[in-house]
């Protein structure tokens, strides 16, 4: 049966932010992963600050561990990054930075680059917002193809989005936008706040998801699981039924706990997944 398997966790930097970057890259060794998804934020990547050379060195760095990127998600919901902006130099600003991420993409040797659709003002209408995210993300997409690169989008919580929120709409975007190299990416807790499923998802999306976020929530929150209370079995069982094997990354964030010591988070994450995956096995 298909279904994600261990050696397809990759390794994240997310909650390490207040570490250094090669303390990571020694725990994702430490924790046999092989592939990772890097988050683009400061200190570690800052995507507008780091050179091509710097991005080949981190590349380098990865390699003489046995790693590789498999996903360079810059930081785009906390930082001044609004591909919808109505504002002309933020999103100006926020297009230059993702066909900028496209090219480092390249350098780092990421095989994908990972998008959000961006937000529009609360009190104009949805449909201007739309227009600007759907042009936005078209334009990155182009440039990304023509760097040979997949690109994947994510609904947002309301919160923090006013655009896509749920797999729906998500798909009403990518049939928009038409781009044969982007897909979608399937967030568990953005999944569980939007009232959605994994098999609403696949009814709505097919093959064209290509990434998963796999974390726990009660329902919102970026959680180790065993923190939350979303079903890992079930969520897990839905994903091998509907034939996905791809890659999925543990996204936790926070600036309490986890990014103090984020290392026994994963390794919970990591052994949680184990029971479900040989529990499904000996059933």
């Amino acid at each position: 049966m298909s279904g994600i398997r261990l050696d397809r966790i990759t390794g994240s930097n997310f909650s390490y932010q207040h570490l250094p970057f090669d303390r990571f890259l020694d725990d994702m060794v430490d924790l046999g992963r092989e592939r990772v998804e890097l988050w683009g934020i400061a200190p570690h990547l800052h995507v507008p600050h780091v050179s091509a050379e710097e991005a080949r060195g981190i590349r380098r760095r990865l390699a003489e561990r046995g790693l590789a990127v498999q996903c360079l998600t810059p930081e785009q919901v906390i930082y001044p990054v609004n591909v919808a902006s109505p504002v002309p130099w933020l999103r100006a600003s926020s297009i230059a930075m993702f066909r900028r991420a496209a090219e480092l993409c390249g350098e780092l040797g990421s095989p994908m680059l990972f998008l959000t659709p961006g937000r529009g003002f609360e009190d104009e209408p949805t449909d201007a917002a739309w227009r600007r995210s759907v042009d936005a993300i078209g334009e990155i997409a182009a440039y990304a193809a023509t760097l040979g690169l997949e690109c994947v989008l994510e609904p947002l919580q309301r919160v923090e989005s006013n655009l896509v929120n749920d797999a729906a709409t998500l798909a009403r975007m990518l049939d928009e936008i038409g781009a044969p190299n982007l897909g979608a990416a399937l967030d568990t807790v953005a999944m569980a706040v939007a009232g959605d499923t994994v098999d609403s998802y696949f009814d709505a999306l097919g093959d064209r998801i290509r990434h998963v976020h796999l974390v726990d929530g009660t329902p919102a929150g970026h959680l180790a699981w065993g923190d939350g209370d979303l079903p890992l079995g079930e969520i897990l069982a839905a994903l091998a039924r509907r034939g996905y094997d791809g890659f999925a990354t543990f996204e936790l964030f926070g600036d309490g706990t986890y990014a103090f010591d984020p290392r026994p988070a994963l390794e919970q994450c990591l052994a949680a997944v184990e029971r479900e995956l040989a529990a499904r096995s000996a059933a």
